[in-house]
């Protein structure tokens, strides 16, 4: 593994500066938060696309009921995201994952409670995955839940991730669990979580963070960390984020994406 992971890093630092225009592969897009981004159909037509976050389910916890955001878009609480179900379809017929993005920066939620963690499972669990109850989205059934936890209380998050887990395989579909920790080890919001070994897939966010973010002539940095976070966390998959300038043309400009070839090592 250890020669796995050093090409493929390699491979990955090569590969960041021509990252935006790549076609396929292993890369993931968080979509939901710019209104002229295109349609979500559009954006896994364009065939770039692996995985789709749709982002955020902005508020949960604490007795708050939760909020489902997708900025310029659509409005979730007057039905009018429900026809979003034929392009979650559309994406999924094209063997594009669609998750569910819960968090995000504008920190309207936490989580204080083992039954906080249980009642937001239930809820995400009847509302965008398998379960039966009043759905977002429309009748699609999500492929799973991506953590991009940037604040609050991170203690949680943990037995978030389990009780999502235990859904899985209900209805004949597994529940897949990603998430976005900056790259400084161990993530302040998501660390404790990351520990469970439940992750499917880890974008780990190497930019805005300069102690391990890559910058042009200077990837010791970044290798480092990178060392640290394949060695330390258990994951079926391990993703280099960056915040491309543009992902694709006509797709829309500095939208998250992260990348990777990397081995299971599960």
């Amino acid at each position: 593994m250890a020669v796995t992971r050093s090409s493929l890093l390699i491979a990955g630092v090569l590969a960041i500066s021509l990252f935006c225009s790549a076609n396929g592969g292993s890369i993931a897009i968080y979509w939901g938060q710019n209104g002229n981004e295109g349609t979500l159909a559009e954006t896994c037509a364009t065939g770039n696309y692996a995985f789709v976050n749709i982002a955020f389910l902005c508020s949960f916890g604490s007795g708050q009921s939760p909020q489902l955001n997708l900025a310029g878009h659509c409005d979730p609480y007057s039905n009018a995201c429900t026809n979003l179900t034929a392009d979650i379809h559309s994406c999924q017929s094209k063997g594009i994952k669609v998750m569910l993005s819960i968090g995000g920066g504008a920190g309207g939620y936490t989580l204080n409670s083992e039954q906080d963690a249980a009642d937001l499972a239930q809820y995400i669990w009847n509302s965008y995955l398998g379960g039966a109850g009043k759905r977002p989205l429309g009748d699609a059934v999500l492929d799973g839940v991506d953590f991009d936890i940037e604040s609050g209380n991170p203690d949680y998050y943990g037995a978030l991730a389990a009780h999502l887990k235990s859904y899985s395989g209900q209805g004949g579909k597994k529940v897949y669990l990603s998430a976005a920790p900056q790259c400084p080890f161990p993530d302040a919001s998501v660390g404790k979580a990351l520990e469970t070994g439940l992750f499917d897939y880890i974008w780990v966010q190497f930019y805005n963070n300069p102690p391990c973010q890559y910058t042009p002539g200077s990837t010791a940095n970044l290798l480092n960390s990178w060392k640290q976070w394949t060695s330390a966390i258990n994951a079926t998959y391990i993703f280099l984020a960056c915040r491309p300038r543009q992902m694709r043309r006509g797709v829309g400009s500095y939208r998250r994406g992260a990348w990777s070839r990397r081995s299971s090592r599960r």
